[in-house]
């Protein structure tokens, strides 16, 4: 079993310092490799204080309707390496799993890991397991992938990931099997909200075997949809590329008569790329997301505004995250091989309705439909996201070797943090429809607050 229990989500949604407790395979008594520069950084301001903790909540106000006292305020642990460690280096594997749908970013995580793992640690052996978590069961007979320095030297130039990746929930008793097979003592599990619960039984059945294996997780969703980190990686590459898509639409739109554009993007509950990509250029006349419920028909409706726009400025362009929409259709209850639910795709229906209702009001029109979502997806990240992937993956080692499981690594307010696996798949990160974010694509949009609200 492991020596602290991984904690349990909040039940009431008010989260306390156990919540934020990080679990540990047991005491480090290793003195790291890296203690000499950390003995050297003690005397700099860029020393962090392993003991230290960054605040949960930001506001005077959030702290104060706490009413407790400063040691007793929850604070999540700040990243980074420790003088002692769990793990002894030249005793440690270490094995690496992308999971779940693309995203910018996943190869240059890799990369990090093997770097930070070789160089940093002088861990011998890293391998990567194939096609998520399908890799770790033998009747797929997907061969185990050995990781150097060497091998993923080149690999952040390109999209995807070089282990491949696959949706749906495997055997955890077969994970371990094969954790124990291989000798490992560190996984690293790379994916989403269904990644990490499949991670987090993982972590029981490692405990019910009294195994000392440690899970650390990279939380990936390029919909910015986990909980309390500032941003998922990957999203700003994102959000900079379905700007590109949103300009090109435009252009289109605004070359014919009567032109009316459409761009359908990611965000299956949240409609943060739409909302980000939209205010690069602030082209949209209307914005969609799954936060925000709307009407296609009268006054008030997005088809009359629609019409408003095109009278006004001769065209317009409408934004809409693929998640949007749904209460509009009947919900058939299927899902994917994650348990996600199938949305409807709301783009093509959108772009008929439109169609349709120009055509019936007699208006001349040419509707122009972009979807770039998989060409967004697979490719390489920005310099900015690459720069975050190596922090992030440099942390979840630090992590790790110091004998922490059951979390995540995440940037909060600036600061890397430990997260529980509990506190990250609790709930998911969305747009506030009354938050600064929303007020800012409609300032910069103009429509309403919500089409078809009185």
């Amino acid at each position: 079993m492991t020596e602290d229990p991984p904690p349990v989500a909040p039940q009431n949604g008010r989260v306390s310092a156990s919540d934020l407790e990080i679990a540990r395979l047991g005491p480090a008594r290793i003195v790291s490799p890296l203690a000499p520069l950390l003995d050297a950084r003690r005397t700099t301001e860029h020393y962090v204080d392993t003991d230290d903790r960054v605040l949960l909540d930001d506001t005077a106000a959030g702290l104060s309707s706490r009413g407790l006292p400063l040691d007793e305020l929850p604070g999540l642990e700040p990243c980074g390496p420790r003088r002692e460690i769990y793990f002894d280096p030249s005793k440690t594997r270490a094995g690496i799993v992308t999971c779940g749908g693309l995203c910018p970013g996943l190869n240059d995580v890799i990369s990090g890991l093997v770097r930070t793992l070789t160089y940093h640690y002088g861990v011998r052996r890293v391998v990567g397991f194939r096609n998520g978590y399908q890799g770790f069961v033998s009747s797929y007979g997907h061969d185990v992938v050995e990781l150097t320095p060497e091998s993923v030297r080149d690999i952040p130039v390109d999209g995807g990931t070089v282990l491949g990746t696959s949706r749906g929930p495997q055997d955890p008793e077969e994970i371990v099997d094969c954790l124990e097979q291989t000798h490992l003592n560190v996984l690293f599990v790379i994916g989403g909200d269904g990644t990490l619960r499949g991670a987090m039984e993982i972590v029981r059945v490692i405990a019910e075997r009294g195994l000392r294996i440690a899970v650390v997780g990279i939380p990936k969703t390029i919909d910015n949809d986990i909980p309390y980190i500032d941003q998922s990686f990957g999203f700003q590459t994102a959000f900079a590329r379905a700007s590109e898509s949103i300009r090109a639409v435009t252009v289109e739109a605004k070359s014919t008569a009567g032109g009316v554009g459409l761009v359908k993007l990611m965000g299956r509950h949240s409609g943060f790329i739409a909302c980000y990509a939209s205010l690069v250029r602030s082209d949209a006349d209307a914005v969609l997301i799954p936060e925000v419920p709307f009407s296609l028909d009268g006054e008030n409706g997005l088809l009359a505004h629609l019409h408003r726009r095109v009278d006004q400025r001769g065209h317009a362009v409408v934004v809409v995250a693929e998640g949007a929409g749904q209460e509009l259709f009947d919900d058939g209850g299927a899902t994917d091989a994650s348990g996600n639910a199938r949305l409807a795709d709301v783009g093509p229906w959108l772009r008929e309705r439109i169609a349709e209702s120009f055509a019936e009001s007699g208006r001349e029109t040419s509707l122009r439909y972009i979807d770039p979502s998989y060409a967004i997806r697979s490719v390489p990240a920005n310099p900015y996201d690459s720069v975050y992937t190596v922090r992030l993956s440099q942390a979840a080692v630090h992590a790790a070797m110091s004998g922490r499981t059951a979390m995540v690594v995440g940037r909060v307010r600036r600061r890397f943090v430990h997260i529980p696996m509990t506190l990250a798949v609790s709930r998911r990160n969305q747009v506030d429809p009354h938050g600064d974010l929303w007020m800012a694509v409609l300032e910069s949009t103009g429509q309403p607050w919500r089409f078809g609200a009185d």
